[in-house]
């Protein structure tokens, strides 16, 4: 347990550099995209958004990056909250701009490559734990 009674917070470095895309709402899911590799896709009445490796997206698609996410382990219980304001707060301290994806099981905060040791030093300096590139 933390300090304030709440549960440690541990944060795992992915390995290696995201893009987020952004194509037409009424576009296809690309075959690029999917692969064994970590992904996620949102659709909504405005746009596809999709993170993926960076090294999958073909030239000329418009894409941003690349980022690297920071996985909180878990699984996390629903019932837990103020997970995300507990990491996003010191990286807004820090003025880190982040692009969060939640899965069932946990979180991801995604932070600019440039950005990623200010990041760690950051969340490190809140009492949140950051392991290496995993």
């Amino acid at each position: 347990m933390a300090a304030d009674n709440r549960p440690a917070l541990v944060i795992d470095v992915l390995t290696g550099p995201l893009s987020i895309v952004c194509l037409p709402a009424d576009a296809g899911i690309p075959s690029w995209v999917e692969s064994k590799s970590w992904y996620s896709m949102t659709r909504t009445s405005d746009e596809l958004s999709i993170v993926c490796e960076s090294r999958l997206v073909p030239p000329g698609v418009e894409q941003t990056g690349p980022w690297r996410a920071l996985r909180v382990e878990g699984p996390l219980d629903f019932d837990m909250t103020g997970i995300l304001y507990r990491i996003v707060r010191p990286l807004a301290d820090a003025k880190i701009s982040i692009f969060a994806v939640s899965t069932f099981d946990t979180d991801y905060v995604l932070v600019l490559e440039k950005n990623l040791r200010d990041a760690v030093s950051s969340l490190g300096g809140s009492g949140i734990v950051a392991h290496a590139a995993v």
